[in-house]
Protein backbone atom coordinates (compact mmCIF):
# COMPACT_ATOMS: atom_id res chain seq x y z
CA UNK A 1 0.00 0.00 0.00
CA UNK A 2 0.75 3.90 -0.79
CA UNK A 3 2.63 5.14 1.93
CA UNK A 4 2.30 9.26 2.35
CA UNK A 5 4.20 11.80 4.28
CA UNK A 6 2.59 14.84 5.66
CA UNK A 7 4.86 18.05 6.04
CA UNK A 8 4.75 21.30 7.80
CA UNK A 9 6.14 24.33 8.69
CA UNK A 10 5.83 26.03 11.78
CA UNK A 11 6.61 29.35 13.91
CA UNK A 12 5.15 29.52 17.23
CA UNK A 13 1.62 27.77 16.15
CA UNK A 14 0.71 26.48 19.42
CA UNK A 15 -2.86 27.72 19.16
CA UNK A 16 -3.02 25.70 16.22
CA UNK A 17 -0.52 22.70 15.39
CA UNK A 18 -2.70 20.59 17.83
CA UNK A 19 -5.60 20.55 15.86
CA UNK A 20 -3.83 20.15 12.82
CA UNK A 21 -1.74 17.40 13.68
CA UNK A 22 -4.89 15.32 15.44
CA UNK A 23 -6.50 15.80 11.50
CA UNK A 24 -3.60 14.11 9.78
CA UNK A 25 -2.34 11.53 12.63
CA UNK A 26 -3.58 9.35 9.93
CA UNK A 27 -0.58 9.31 7.72
CA UNK A 28 2.57 6.78 7.43
CA UNK A 29 4.65 10.15 8.29
CA UNK A 30 4.75 13.95 10.06
CA UNK A 31 7.72 16.25 9.03
CA UNK A 32 7.33 18.88 10.78
CA UNK A 33 10.37 22.30 10.29
CA UNK A 34 10.41 24.43 13.35
CA UNK A 35 12.04 28.01 12.27
CA UNK A 36 12.92 28.89 15.86
CA UNK A 37 9.77 29.11 18.18
CA UNK A 38 9.44 29.74 21.51
CA UNK A 39 6.41 28.84 22.86
CA UNK A 40 5.15 25.16 22.90
CA UNK A 41 5.25 24.36 19.44
CA UNK A 42 7.91 21.68 19.37
CA UNK A 43 6.60 19.77 22.98
CA UNK A 44 3.08 19.54 21.06
CA UNK A 45 4.59 17.55 17.51
CA UNK A 46 6.39 15.69 20.02
CA UNK A 47 3.45 14.32 21.48
CA UNK A 48 2.04 13.08 17.50
CA UNK A 49 5.23 11.48 17.01
CA UNK A 50 6.52 13.88 14.39
CA UNK A 51 9.94 14.19 12.80
CA UNK A 52 10.82 18.24 13.62
CA UNK A 53 13.56 20.12 12.55
CA UNK A 54 15.18 23.70 13.85
CA UNK A 55 15.64 25.02 10.59
CA UNK A 56 16.81 28.56 9.66
CA UNK A 57 13.94 30.51 7.42
CA UNK A 58 14.62 30.14 4.31
CA UNK A 59 11.25 31.31 2.48
CA UNK A 60 7.60 29.85 2.44
CA UNK A 61 8.21 27.31 -0.96
CA UNK A 62 12.61 26.94 -0.06
CA UNK A 63 11.32 25.18 3.49
CA UNK A 64 8.61 23.29 2.19
CA UNK A 65 11.40 21.69 -0.41
CA UNK A 66 13.56 21.65 1.85
CA UNK A 67 10.87 19.22 3.97
CA UNK A 68 9.69 17.37 1.32
CA UNK A 69 13.29 16.46 0.06
CA UNK A 70 13.51 14.52 3.92
CA UNK A 71 10.23 13.05 3.40
CA UNK A 72 10.61 8.84 2.99
CA UNK A 73 7.53 8.11 0.98
CA UNK A 74 6.06 8.66 -2.25
CA UNK A 75 3.69 10.88 -2.02
CA UNK A 76 3.72 14.18 0.10
CA UNK A 77 0.47 16.12 1.75
CA UNK A 78 1.25 19.29 2.56
CA UNK A 79 -0.71 21.39 4.94
CA UNK A 80 -0.24 24.62 7.51
CA UNK A 81 -0.43 24.59 10.91
CA UNK A 82 -3.88 26.00 11.05
CA UNK A 83 -5.09 23.95 8.32
CA UNK A 84 -7.26 20.89 9.37
CA UNK A 85 -7.78 17.62 6.75
CA UNK A 86 -11.21 16.65 7.09
CA UNK A 87 -12.13 13.30 7.41
CA UNK A 88 -13.95 13.11 3.65
CA UNK A 89 -11.13 14.37 2.37
CA UNK A 90 -9.12 11.83 4.93
CA UNK A 91 -10.37 9.01 2.50
CA UNK A 92 -10.65 11.29 -0.86
CA UNK A 93 -6.56 10.96 -0.34
CA UNK A 94 -6.07 7.81 0.44
CA UNK A 95 -8.02 6.23 -2.37
CA UNK A 96 -6.42 8.62 -4.34
CA UNK A 97 -3.49 7.42 -3.36
CA UNK A 98 -3.54 3.43 -3.77
CA UNK A 99 -5.28 4.09 -7.25
CA UNK A 100 -2.35 6.40 -8.27
CA UNK A 101 -2.25 7.62 -12.20
CA UNK A 102 -2.18 11.17 -11.28
CA UNK A 103 1.19 13.53 -10.40
CA UNK A 104 -1.09 15.40 -7.88
CA UNK A 105 -4.42 16.50 -6.65
CA UNK A 106 -6.08 19.96 -5.84
CA UNK A 107 -8.41 20.10 -3.01
CA UNK A 108 -10.87 23.03 -2.36
CA UNK A 109 -10.45 25.04 1.04
CA UNK A 110 -12.79 26.60 3.34
CA UNK A 111 -11.32 29.13 4.35
CA UNK A 112 -12.24 31.10 7.82
CA UNK A 113 -11.99 34.54 9.35
CA UNK A 114 -12.35 34.60 13.19
CA UNK A 115 -14.23 32.02 13.55
CA UNK A 116 -16.52 32.49 10.34
CA UNK A 117 -16.60 30.15 7.09
CA UNK A 118 -16.43 32.73 3.95
CA UNK A 119 -17.54 31.42 1.20
CA UNK A 120 -17.73 34.57 -1.59
CA UNK A 121 -15.07 37.50 -1.99
CA UNK A 122 -12.87 34.90 -4.08
CA UNK A 123 -12.59 32.66 -0.72
CA UNK A 124 -14.34 29.24 -1.82
CA UNK A 125 -13.64 26.80 -3.10
CA UNK A 126 -9.66 28.37 -3.31
CA UNK A 127 -8.25 24.88 -5.06
CA UNK A 128 -4.70 24.38 -3.92
CA UNK A 129 -2.78 21.70 -4.79
CA UNK A 130 -1.38 19.92 -1.82
CA UNK A 131 -1.06 16.74 -2.67
CA UNK A 132 2.20 15.36 -5.14
CA UNK A 133 4.17 12.74 -5.74
CA UNK A 134 7.65 13.42 -4.39
CA UNK A 135 9.21 12.61 -8.18
CA UNK A 136 7.02 14.59 -9.89
CA UNK A 137 6.11 17.91 -7.89
CA UNK A 138 8.31 20.41 -5.98
CA UNK A 139 7.01 24.16 -4.80
CA UNK A 140 7.65 26.99 -6.68
CA UNK A 141 10.09 28.90 -4.41
CA UNK A 142 9.10 32.47 -4.16
CA UNK A 143 8.61 34.46 -1.21
CA UNK A 144 5.28 34.07 -0.77
CA UNK A 145 1.95 32.91 -2.78
CA UNK A 146 3.81 29.77 -2.96
CA UNK A 147 2.67 26.65 -4.79
CA UNK A 148 3.19 23.12 -6.61
CA UNK A 149 3.94 22.79 -9.82
CA UNK A 150 3.73 18.89 -11.11
CA UNK A 151 5.05 17.18 -14.23
CA UNK A 152 2.29 14.96 -15.36
CA UNK A 153 -1.54 15.26 -14.86
CA UNK A 154 -4.04 16.26 -11.65
CA UNK A 155 -7.15 15.58 -10.12
CA UNK A 156 -9.61 17.02 -7.86
CA UNK A 157 -10.79 16.49 -4.78
CA UNK A 158 -14.34 17.16 -3.49
CA UNK A 159 -14.04 17.20 0.34
CA UNK A 160 -12.74 20.38 1.89
CA UNK A 161 -9.50 21.09 3.47
CA UNK A 162 -10.41 23.98 6.03
CA UNK A 163 -7.97 27.03 6.69
CA UNK A 164 -7.97 29.11 10.07
CA UNK A 165 -6.49 31.92 8.23
CA UNK A 166 -7.26 34.83 10.44
CA UNK A 167 -7.84 34.91 14.06
CA UNK A 168 -9.23 38.54 14.37
CA UNK A 169 -8.63 41.71 12.23
CA UNK A 170 -5.43 43.08 14.35
CA UNK A 171 -4.03 38.98 13.08
CA UNK A 172 -4.58 40.17 9.73
CA UNK A 173 -2.80 43.37 9.63
CA UNK A 174 0.08 42.08 11.67
CA UNK A 175 0.50 39.39 8.66
CA UNK A 176 -0.17 41.68 6.10
CA UNK A 177 2.87 44.07 7.40
CA UNK A 178 5.23 41.18 6.63
CA UNK A 179 3.54 39.40 3.50
CA UNK A 180 3.12 43.35 1.39
CA UNK A 181 7.06 43.47 2.36
CA UNK A 182 7.65 40.11 0.90
CA UNK A 183 5.84 40.41 -2.66
CA UNK A 184 7.44 44.00 -2.96
CA UNK A 185 10.81 42.51 -2.54
CA UNK A 186 9.74 39.73 -4.55
CA UNK A 187 8.31 42.03 -7.61
CA UNK A 188 11.15 44.79 -6.93
CA UNK A 189 13.78 41.70 -7.93
CA UNK A 190 12.06 40.93 -11.04
CA UNK A 191 12.55 44.50 -12.03
CA UNK A 192 8.92 45.49 -11.62
CA UNK A 193 8.03 48.98 -10.78
CA UNK A 194 4.98 51.02 -9.56
CA UNK A 195 3.37 54.41 -10.51
CA UNK A 196 0.21 56.15 -9.48
CA UNK A 197 -1.73 53.75 -11.35
CA UNK A 198 -0.98 50.78 -9.37
CA UNK A 199 -1.32 52.85 -5.94
CA UNK A 200 -4.83 53.92 -7.21
CA UNK A 201 -6.54 51.18 -9.85
CA UNK A 202 -5.01 48.73 -8.20
CA UNK A 203 -6.78 48.76 -4.61
CA UNK A 204 -9.66 50.11 -6.01
CA UNK A 205 -10.69 46.84 -8.30
CA UNK A 206 -8.78 44.32 -5.70
CA UNK A 207 -12.08 46.22 -3.79
CA UNK A 208 -14.47 45.62 -6.79
CA UNK A 209 -13.52 42.24 -7.55
CA UNK A 210 -13.88 40.62 -4.51
CA UNK A 211 -17.02 42.82 -3.25
CA UNK A 212 -19.04 42.56 -6.65
CA UNK A 213 -17.57 40.55 -9.07
CA UNK A 214 -16.47 37.32 -6.14
CA UNK A 215 -20.24 38.50 -4.07
CA UNK A 216 -18.86 39.29 -1.13
CA UNK A 217 -21.44 41.88 -0.80
CA UNK A 218 -23.46 38.34 0.39
CA UNK A 219 -22.03 38.91 3.27
CA UNK A 220 -23.07 42.26 4.37
CA UNK A 221 -20.50 44.08 6.43
CA UNK A 222 -18.01 41.27 6.80
CA UNK A 223 -17.69 41.24 2.91
CA UNK A 224 -17.27 45.22 2.85
CA UNK A 225 -14.34 44.89 5.51
CA UNK A 226 -12.59 41.85 3.99
CA UNK A 227 -12.62 43.43 0.44
CA UNK A 228 -11.39 46.82 1.90
CA UNK A 229 -8.57 45.00 3.74
CA UNK A 230 -7.51 43.28 0.80
CA UNK A 231 -7.32 46.21 -1.35
CA UNK A 232 -5.03 47.68 1.46
CA UNK A 233 -2.91 45.06 1.22
CA UNK A 234 -2.89 45.72 -2.47
CA UNK A 235 -1.94 49.33 -1.76
CA UNK A 236 0.74 48.71 0.99
CA UNK A 237 2.81 46.02 -1.44
CA UNK A 238 2.35 48.69 -4.22
CA UNK A 239 3.83 51.65 -1.82
CA UNK A 240 6.42 49.42 -0.27
CA UNK A 241 7.38 48.65 -4.58
CA UNK A 242 7.44 52.47 -4.64
CA UNK A 243 9.99 53.22 -2.22
CA UNK A 244 12.23 50.36 -3.12
CA UNK A 245 12.50 52.18 -6.62
CA UNK A 246 13.90 55.22 -4.51
CA UNK A 247 10.87 57.72 -5.01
Amino acid sequence: MEKISVTIIALNEEKNIGDCLESVKWADEILVSDSGSIDSTVEICGRYGAKVFNDGWRGFGAQKNLLGDRAVNRWILNVDADERVTPGLKEEILKAVEAGGKAGYCMPRKNFFGGRWIRHCGWYPDYNLRLYRKDRGRFIERAVHESVKVDGDTGRFKNPLEHFTYRDVSDYLTRMERYSTLAADEMHGRGKRAGAFDMMVRPAFTFFKMFVLKRGFLHGADGVMLSMLYASYTLAKYAKLREKMGR
